[in-house]
């Protein structure tokens, strides 16, 4: 009720309009600085020759590679391949295991007119995934368990302590309510 009523108050006070303030021009002088007493330095304009060299263009290098991972404990199959000739046109492929079984193959083709085009396809049917649990199987240990010797010197004779053991009055002292009454919260929102 609060914000409503700060809100319309607001409301009323912003809708008011009041008149534009009306400055008057300050009526001092504009300040006037001397011209300085030195005469401004001349220095030549810089010179700098031109390069005399152009950066070099190469013509696009061919190329072609392909690689190639399997590795069926660890579920890793992935394989790429691309080759390039030499007027810059890249042609290549890749194909990853997807976790749900399926296989993702990407075709692209990419130059410097059309840019890099590519064509996605899956295989497979994609499968629920769920990781199995392999326990890890360490072999024990090859060293043998340690085995100390019994110690020879004899164990110390503490002496019983002098002071006496806490005795507590039984049954436990019983404390009045507190006067303010429980707080009451609310069940259900």
């Amino acid at each position: 009720m609060k914000v409503f009523i700060l809100t319309a108050l607001v409301a009323v006070v912003a809708s008011q309009s009041y008149p534009k303030p009306q400055y008057t021009t300050p009526s001092y002088p504009a300040p006037a600085y001397p011209a300085p007493a030195y005469k401004a330095p001349a220095y030549p304009a810089p010179a700098y020759p031109s390069p005399s060299y152009k950066t070099p263009e190469y013509a696009p290098m061919p190329y072609s590679f392909n690689w190639a991972v399997k590795d069926d404990p660890s579920y890793n199959d992935y394989a790429h391949q691309e080759t390039a000739d030499d007027k810059g046109y890249v042609t290549g492929s890749y194909r990853t295991l997807l976790p749900d079984g399926r296989t993702q193959i990407v075709n692209y083709k990419a130059d410097d007119y059309t840019g890099y085009v590519a064509d996605v396809k899956y295989e497979g049917e994609a499968k629920e995934y769920k990781p199995a649990y392999k326990p890890a199987g360490y072999p024990s240990p090859a060293y043998p368990s340690p085995s100390y010797p019994s110690p020879s010197y004899p164990s110390p004779a503490y002496p019983s302590p002098a002071y006496p053991s806490p005795a507590y009055p039984s049954p436990a002292p019983k404390y009045p309510s507190p006067a303010y009454p429980a707080p009451k919260y609310p069940t259900k929102y």
